[in-house]
């Protein structure tokens, strides 16, 4: 491991353990993604505790490798007909989760209250927690993510006109934490205006 990695050392063996599980629809790169979220987001939120919340997201999607792989993009996105497939991933991810942290059992780290964040970190949207609404924010923020945008527009062919839209009416109102609200409404203020800047250089662009 690099000296500065994403991951801290504690949390390398879970990550280990996890990566078998998340090599579907791009779970592992979103899992990292999202951790790293959590971690700037922890910084921001007085009270939460990075020894819950860190374990949390890097295992809270796990579930989804028992679900049928042809189903997954049912189960997500602006019209979902498979709803129940998500309650579904969280199920198997608290069972797939109980079994890898009761392996390492990693110093400090509350089990049960990283398995009550991973069942409803999707189908519940009120905080239960502070530590819930730090993961759902780090989850749910990957969205607004250069990362997440061009992951999700690729599964359904949105152009970023599109996306930048749904982001603005659905992921930036339902953030959870003052930081989580930051972090998602300047993230697409900036890809928005990045869009536009053909708009106001087109100059530049005859030259």
């Amino acid at each position: 491991m690099k000296e500065h990695s994403i991951v801290l050392p504690r949390d390398i063996p879970l990550w280990e353990d996890a990566k078998p599980y998340l090599d579907v629809r791009n779970n592992d790169e979103h899992t990292l993604v999202a951790y790293g979220l959590a971690r700037a987001l922890l910084e921001q939120t007085p009270g939460a505790d990075e020894s819950t919340v860190l374990p949390a997201i890097l295992l809270h999607d796990v579930g989804w490798k028992r679900v049928d792989p042809n189903l997954l993009l049912d189960a997500i996105g602006t019209n979902p007909t498979r709803k129940d497939l998500v309650f579904d991933h969280e199920r198997y991810g608290v069972e797939i989760a109980s079994e890898i942290l009761t392996r390492h059992r990693p110093d400090d780290v509350n089990i049960k209250s990283v398995l009550e964040i991973i069942d409803g970190h999707d189908t519940t949207k009120e905080a239960r927690s502070i530590n819930d609404a730090v993961v759902k924010d780090a989850d749910k923020g990957w969205r607004t993510t250069p990362h997440g945008m061009k992951i999700i527009c690729g599964w359904y062919d949105w152009s970023i006109a599109e996306y930048l839209d749904a982001m603005e009416k659905v992921a930036v109102p339902h953030m959870l934490t003052p930081a989580g609200k930051a972090l998602a409404s300047c993230l697409v203020a900036a890809r928005r205006a990045e869009a536009a800047l053909p708009d106001y250089l087109e100059e530049r662009a005859h030259d």
